[in-house]
């Protein structure tokens, strides 16, 4: 009889664990510390998918003796503005400065999400990109977020589902995918590899994102049909 994979997590983020749990998908977590630095010259989509995979392969050698059937899901993402990327502030200063530089324009997140299968090493990839724009906040606002604590653990300083600050006033893309874990592209990959998802990406998107779900725009389109562009996305006025 064929043995069911168990889903390993190689993230201590709590929005990614909340997103599995959201899914109903059973899953553990292993996390393993990688060095996230960017090699010289190194594209922001190309990085973001370097360590995604890194993250995998990593966390593959500290469960592979314990869960040899494993199916190890990792995820990265860059926020990325003139050529710039923006990784997590290491400190509030540098969350304030990486706060200035956003605001009012628009800047490129990308998220890598990794699914590695333990048995056979087989190993599949998807890059999501989308573009930002952040809304006029003042330097009064921006200053009361970063004493909250809130920008540190989270690359470009920003949480999009942050309720007080609200720093997004326009999106093109992934609204789970600029959280850090693109839903759809996960389940796709799942799906590739005979995983079952209990719960539609779409139900657990849809709830909580003011912009309007990819998701459900690329379930509703015509196979025919080209991707969605820029302005087949939902907008919140930038004139806050």
């Amino acid at each position: 009889m064929p043995v069911s994979p168990a889903l390993i997590l190689a993230s201590a983020s709590q929005r990614r664990q909340q997103f599995l749990r959201d899914l109903e998908v059973p899953f553990s977590i292993q996390v393993a510390a990688i060095d996230e630095s960017p090699l010289p010259g190194e594209e922001a989509a190309a990085m973001t998918q370097r360590l995604a995979e890194a993250k995998a392969w990593a966390a593959a050698g500290l469960v592979e003796e314990r869960s040899p059937h494993a199916l190890i899901v990792a995820s990265d993402t860059t926020v990325a503005l003139d050529g710039v990327l923006y990784g997590k502030p290491a400190e509030a200063a540098e969350a304030a400065q990486m706060l200035r530089a956003l605001r009012g324009r628009d800047h490129a997140v990308i998220s890598a999400v990794t699914v590695l299968r333990l048995p056979d090493r087989r190993l599949a990839t998807r890059v999501n990109q989308s573009i930002v724009t952040m809304r006029a906040y003042t330097d009064r606002e921006l200053d009361a977020y970063v004493q909250s604590g809130d920008p540190l653990d989270k690359a470009g300083a920003y949480g999009i589902q942050s309720a007080t600050f609200a720093p997004v006033c326009a999106l093109q893309g992934c609204y789970a995918g600029v959280m850090g874990l693109p839903l759809a592209d996960l389940c796709a990959l799942l799906a590739q590899f005979g995983m079952p998802i209990p719960k539609p990406a779409v139900d657990v998107c849809r709830p909580i994102n003011p912009f309007g779900c990819c998701a459900c725009r690329h379930a509703a389109a015509r196979p025919q049909e080209t991707p969605p562009g820029r302005d087949d996305f939902e907008q919140l006025p930038c004139t806050w």
